[in-house]
């Protein structure tokens, strides 16, 4: 249940970084070179200034060399105009970032050596650019995964600090479930009662000081406060695009390849070598919202069950792909098989009404006034239920195939760290054949 403050979100943010100066000995902001992460380092940027904070603020900056232009050049004013008050982490280290246009890369590298010759831009040139000739990462292992650099960073600049130290997030609740997740998880450790923290070890912590901001309200404070931001959003708007459309993440991403067309509208120098870099990014700029690709409904072809389409599916793909959906979907069908999920009360009726092979599993641990439904039998399609996707079918294992959705998010999956250290041990041993 949402409880409103008596105040506003900015005056509530003033409020947690007066919380978060008092509390920490040594701050950083997480910069993307979007518009959440790009307000939020304004604010912290400001407050020290206003309370005349001497402490420098780190600004850490993962550059994913295929992005618009105008997002380098919004990190770059960023990172210079406010050198003096910061301490820069701007890294252009080959790091495994997801890939989800292709059916023959689940990673794809930027920065990597080896593709030089086929960089989408040369590399930046300023004294605190981190890279391969300058790096003073000592966790840091060859084209390891994006995320791991992300979350291995924090605990080495913990190391370096004396004091405890705080990563700054410019995550919104509203954004996605998963974001609203990382905010009001229950079971994880906070500080003085403050849900928008999160503990990562003893002398460091996660926090999201614009959680509870809509879109709406940073495009006001930018406004409002003459904030600099990243000008490839006026050409998004300029584009026809919705405030919640207009996003700057890697073209490659899954969250942004319905958006990869739209390079060769706003910056055609650099679409020019987007199409290059990766597998399949001229076929997802051109098919990314199309049935192709599984993003708008998809029909059944001749002949076909989904059951055998997916298999049909599977055999057309690499070997370390099928493996890949195969783990993932025998693990879903166990799952509904053998311990199940919970359903909303309506998708229930639902599924009793259109005589589902479903059975009671008991009181669910998450919830113990629900019940685990289990699935006897795996159903082709789920069509006729119409409260609810969260169920599976077959037709969810086809659909994460033709949207390249390699961690099966579709499906409700997410990598865990098991799973990224066996991936990391198999990407080395490929690596070396």
């Amino acid at each position: 249940m949402k409880h409103y403050l008596d105040k506003n979100v900015y005056e509530a943010t003033q409020e947690r970084l007066k919380f978060i100066f008092e509390n920490f000995d040594n701050v950083y902001v997480s910069f993307s070179g979007g518009k959440d992460s790009g307000l939020l380092l304004n604010l912290v940027l400001d407050y020290k200034r206003k309370h005349n904070i001497r402490k420098k603020i780190g600004v850490f900056h993962q550059d994913f060399e295929a992005q618009y232009q105008m997002t380098t050049d919004f990190v770059y004013r960023m990172f210079e105009n406010n050198i003096r008050d910061i301490e820069p982490f701007w890294v252009c280290l080959p790091m495994g970032s997801r890939c989800a246009i292709s059916n023959y890369q689940i990673y794809w590298y930027p920065w990597d050596p080896d593709k030089k010759d086929l960089w989408v831009r040369p590399m930046p040139n300023f004294p605190y650019i981190i890279n391969l000739k300058n790096n003073p990462f000592d966790f840091y292992k060859y084209k390891m995964v994006q995320e791991d650099l992300y979350l291995e960073f924090g605990e080495w600049y913990a190391r370096q600090k004396e004091g405890k130290s705080i990563c700054l997030l410019g995550i919104r609740a509203d954004e996605s479930l998963n974001r609203y997740r990382a905010y009001a998880n229950i079971r994880k450790d906070i500080l003085k009662g403050k849900k928008w923290t999160t503990k990562v070890n003893e002398n460091l912590y996660n926090a999201y000081p614009l959680y509870d901001w809509t879109t709406k309200d940073v495009w006001i404070a930018n406004g409002k406060f003459g904030f600099d931001y990243n000008k490839i959003y006026d050409l998004f708007y300029k584009a026809g695009l919705s405030i919640h459309q207009m996003r700057v993440a890697s073209p490659y991403h899954e969250s942004a390849k319905e958006g990869l067309n739209l390079y060769r509208v706003l910056e055609p120098k650099t679409w020019s070598k987007v199409v290059g870099r990766v597998n399949g990014a001229n076929f997802g700029a051109i098919y990314g919202r199309t049935k192709a690709l599984g993003v708008r409904e998809i029909s059944l072809p001749p002949g076909h069950t989904w059951r055998s389409y997916v298999k049909f599916l599977l055999a057309t793909l690499p070997e370390p792909m099928r493996r890949n959906y195969i783990e993932k979907f025998t693990t879903s069908i166990r799952f509904w098989w053998k311990k199940g999920g919970v359903v909303n009360e309506e998708a229930l009726k639902e599924l009793e009404a259109c005589n589902y092979p479903i059975k009671h599993n008991g009181p669910s641990g998450y919830n113990p006034q629900k019940d685990q439904i289990r699935f006897l039998g795996t159903p082709d399609n789920t069509d006729d239920i119409k409260s609810t996707i969260d169920i599976p079918s077959w037709k969810r294992m086809a659909i994460c195939i033709l949207k390249n959705d390699h961690l099966c998010k579709y499906m409700g999956f997410a990598q865990t760290h098991r799973q990224s250290v066996r991936q990391k041990e198999l990407m080395e041993k490929y690596r070396n054949l």
